[in-house]
């Protein structure tokens, strides 16, 4: 079972209002209990861009999910699968080190967001799906953060061919085996062409919430 941290000090608002963009608060800190709150309330953070700038704290008003019926797996994506083997939690902070490899185009992990993971993941909130080799080596994989019904994606990256695409393939084998698929909510933030390609989806802001209320009363999958 997780362990529930002290809670946080800081106190996120409500943000299903109109008033609000994607944006919806700055500052705080990536304590435990002060992400856990902002995921149980709908909202993630991010680092601004220099390390001086206040974290930034996002709920999307068009909110990026896959449903757990709606993962697209092709030909190809099923033929890809063959060549890895899922693991989960074996390599955590490899994963984390790989999406935030500064090499990529457009990363934003940094060093507190490593560490800030790597303390939710120790504590048994946050999880790493891993595509290897058949001769072990990691190829890819994903991480996020799972309260009850709720897996928020946060990255993923691969090394080989369709690696990070085998690794949700399974997470959502993972889900989908813990029961009530039809309340489970697989989280990623923002909708990307790449990310519709495989099945994500887009609703508002207001129905994510009514969801995540729903979805954080079922039992963790991990």
């Amino acid at each position: 079972m997780p362990i529930e941290p002290p809670s946080s000090p800081w106190i996120f608002g409500d943000p299903d209002d109109d008033r609000l963009d994607d944006l919806v608060a700055m500052g705080a800190d990536l304590a435990p209990g002060t992400l856990l709150a902002a995921y149980r309330g709908g909202i993630f953070p991010m680092p601004g861009r220099r390390r001086r700038d206040p974290l930034q704290w996002f709920s999307p008003v068009r909110r990026g999910v896959l449903p757990l019926d709606g993962l697209r797996v092709t030909r190809s994506l099923a033929k890809s699968a063959r060549r890895f083997e899922i693991r989960v939690d074996t390599a955590f902070d490899e994963v984390v080190a790989a999406c935030g490899d500064p090499a990529r185009d457009g990363g934003w992990i940094d060093d507190r967001i490593a560490t800030a993971y790597g303390e939710l993941h120790r504590l048994g909130w946050a999880h790493s799906v891993e595509a290897w080799t058949l001769d072990g080596r990691l190829a890819g994989g994903l991480y996020g953060v799972a309260i009850g019904g709720l897996f928020a994606g946060e990255s993923m990256f691969h090394r080989e061919r369709d690696a990070s695409k085998v690794a949700l393939l399974g997470l959502v084998e993972v889900l989908r085996a813990a029961g009530s698929a039809g309340s489970r909510l697989l989280d990623v933030q923002w909708r990307t062409d790449h990310l519709a390609t495989l099945g994500v989806v887009e609703i508002p802001r207001s129905e994510y919430l009514r969801r995540l209320g729903d979805a954080l009363a079922l039992p963790d999958p991990f």
